[in-house]
């Protein structure tokens, strides 16, 4: 059975200031979504929203994955229900190893589901790890370097392709993973998402931007424009063309701003 996303009427402010003013958006399994809008539009607050950050307040409005609430649920059930957020700036941890952490995590999943799991075991999860990073074409040093610390930006994007490759989500929503990188890196981590995605058809994903650029290479079936909180505008591939050549104005008039 496909899952879907589905957001209805979502409203969410912070510290009393509305943000979000009435979302309504369905992303299903297999497709490719691409959100977009300018600066203030309330895009990142969307993804924070949908993976549980608690800085922001939900007002109104359900948000439902798989058959499940999950504005009920806390930010490692909705990523073991098959939710991936890639940050927009990843943060780095010092002292833990990209293997590691990802073995942490594999391993917290299957506790969760049976507190006397034992945990992946290390030939296991050297096996999975040496699949994965051959798949994505990375170099087997990147495993034992701390997370994030001393990356470059298309490192760190990296790392979180590898995430996806190893966690395995439903839907992954990729939060302006174009922010920083040169055309080369953006290149290289768009062709890490087509290849996860060429491997496992069902992954769905919702890709957040400012510009067509990144949507050159992960292309969508549907885009969205955002605007003042709600969703003004939506069509195929072509709209993001549209919006790279005619900027964000005739969406201002539309609205009557």
């Amino acid at each position: 059975m496909v899952a879907a996303l589905e957001i209805k009427d979502l409203h969410v402010s912070v510290e009393e200031k509305p943000i979000l003013r009435g979302v309504n958006l369905t992303v299903n399994q297999g497709e490719v979504h691409a959100l977009m809008g300018p600066n203030g539009s309330g895009k990142s607050t969307l993804a924070n929203v949908l993976m549980g950050n608690p800085a922001y307040e939900v007002t109104s409005g359900e948000v439902i994955f798989d058959g499940q609430n999950v504005l009920e649920m806390e930010a490692d059930e909705r990523s073991r229900a098959g939710l991936f957020l890639a940050f927009q700036y990843p943060v780095s941890i010092s002292g833990v190893t990209v293997a590691n952490f990802l073995r942490l995590s594999i391993n917290s999943r299957m506790k969760a589901v049976d507190p006397n799991s034992k945990g992946i075991s290390i030939n296991e999860f050297r096996k999975l790890m040496r699949e994965k990073m051959e798949m994505l074409q990375m170099d087997s040093s990147f495993a034992g370097r701390y997370l994030n610390e001393g990356f470059s930006g298309g490192e760190k994007k990296r790392a979180e392709i590898l995430q996806m490759a190893v966690l395995q989500p439903k839907i992954a929503i990729l939060d302006e993973t174009d922010s920083g990188l040169d055309i080369d890196a953006l290149r290289i981590v768009s062709e890490g998402v087509n290849l996860l995605r060429s491997k496992d058809t069902t992954l769905g994903a919702l890709v957040i931007t400012h510009y067509q650029r990144i949507l050159n290479y992960i292309k969508p079936q549907f885009v969205h424009v955002m605007f003042q909180g709600q969703i003004v505008e939506s069509g195929g591939a072509e709209l993001a063309l549209h919006l790279e050549e005619a900027g964000y104005d005739w969406i201002r008039e539309k609205v009557g701003v």
